[in-house]
């Protein structure tokens, strides 16, 4: 169940909290570690997200889970949300303390796709000529997908620049499908 504002008002508070316990960074560690356990480990989601585990049992396998990995204050944050009934929402406050972090710290997160896997040296010429228009520490995180056949897509905080020949081949099958040409003949 999305929830955004739930989501960010927790997020807010942990921020919050972590900055005044001066731990920011060590939280934001956590929360890493949480968003990548939540996208490889479907049980722990499943786990959340389950109505039939009593809250009690649900705290002992977090516990063991989050043991030596997590700090004092997000395995405090992590009991809470279960008190409260709002674990299923963990994955989702992660991604926004995440968020929250990158924005404190100044921090623009972009991905780019490509259709082959990018060398080393390619993304650091892209991540210079991107952080050479702004203020912000560069984030750079690269996918593939085969689909476009050439050229990429760059995603930049909240803006798409698409230069993929998939785009153009779609640009052109729609010119085709118009077809102003032939009623210019007319």
């Amino acid at each position: 169940m999305q929830n955004p504002r739930l989501a960010s008002r927790y997020a807010k508070s942990l921020v919050d909290l972590s900055s005044e316990k001066g731990q920011l960074e060590a939280i934001h560690a956590d929360m890493l570690f949480i968003q990548q356990l939540s996208k490889t480990n479907a049980d722990v989601v499943s786990l959340l997200k389950s109505p039939i585990i009593k809250p009690e049992k649900k705290k002992q396998i977090l516990a063991a889970i989050f043991d030596k990995r997590v700090s004092a204050i997000t395995s405090a944050f992590v009991t809470l949300l279960v008190t409260k009934g709002r674990e299923s929402n963990l994955p989702e406050i992660a991604t926004e303390f995440i968020s929250q972090y990158n924005v404190l710290k100044n921090i623009s997160k972009v991905k780019i796709t490509t259709a082959v896997p990018v060398d080393a040296a390619t993304l650091d010429v892209i991540k210079k000529k991107v952080q050479a228009g702004t203020d912000k520490q560069i984030n750079l995180e690269s996918a593939v997908n085969a689909d476009l056949i050439g050229g990429f897509v760059l995603e930049s905080d909240g803006n798409l620049y698409d230069a993929s020949v998939l785009r153009d081949l779609n640009d052109i099958k729609k010119q085709f499908t118009q077809n102003i040409y032939v009623a210019a003949i007319k």
